[in-house]
């Protein structure tokens, strides 16, 4: 049975992912959920969070070749790889899927911190969402680790209207993709749905078995 633990984006919960997690225990996977502050915390206090939840979910019954995937939906995905970077040991670590995480930031962060600064001191997460800052997050050791992202392009959200490129009405799909990452692919939907939907968890699934893709 293989494990996964995914980890939800900005300003949700865990509840924002119970979707996905049915779908995958339906596919034969075994799933943990975790819960972080990602609104009024910074990526790096998540991730030492994260880290100690790890630590629990890496020690239950885990043999030798026992290893978790780990999945990330928008700022979950930057959590996970700042957590790999600062892991030196990734034995545990299968691979990882990046959906529709602002890998090189998102404008509308950038928009939201410039027009109202405050927002970014109060709202922590989202001063790490900006094209600046969130680069700092994102894992390059991609001989270590097979990663793959699913990018959205169905903009159904207004302020995606304020996005010069193609995106899913918060992210843009170009900020999802970057060098080294073993596969990728787009949807055809938005930011809020993409993690909701069947064909993304079928995706998942096939990337956590094969490190790849199965495309229709």
């Amino acid at each position: 049975m293989r494990r996964i633990v995914l980890v939800h984006g900005y300003n949700k919960t865990s509840k924002d992912m119970k979707t996905l997690k049915t779908n995958l225990e339906k596919m034969g996977h075994f799933v943990h959920l975790v819960d972080l502050p990602l609104t009024f915390r910074s990526i790096d206090d998540c991730v030492e969070l994260f880290s100690k939840q790890m630590e629990g979910i890496l020690s239950e019954n885990m043999d030798d070749n026992d290893r978790v995937s780990l999945v990330g939906h928008s700022s979950g995905g930057l959590v996970i790889q700042l957590y790999l970077r600062n892991n030196m040991c990734l034995t545990g670590i299968a691979r990882c899927v990046l959906i529709a995480t602002p890998n090189k930031g998102t404008r509308l962060a950038d928009i939201a911190v410039n027009l109202f600064k405050p927002a970014g001191k109060v709202f922590k997460t989202l001063n790490d969402l900006t094209t600046a800052n969130a680069k700092k997050s994102v894992f390059d050791q991609f001989h270590e680790i097979e990663i793959g992202a699913i990018a959205g392009n169905n903009c159904n959200l207004l302020l995606g209207r304020l996005l010069e490129n193609e995106n899913d009405g918060r992210v843009e799909v170009n900020s999802v993709r970057i060098e080294g990452l073993q596969d990728f692919i787009v949807l055809p939907y938005g930011h809020k749905e993409i993690h909701y939907q069947y064909e993304t968890a079928k995706l998942v699934s096939d990337f956590v078995r094969k490190g790849f893709f199965v495309k229709n």
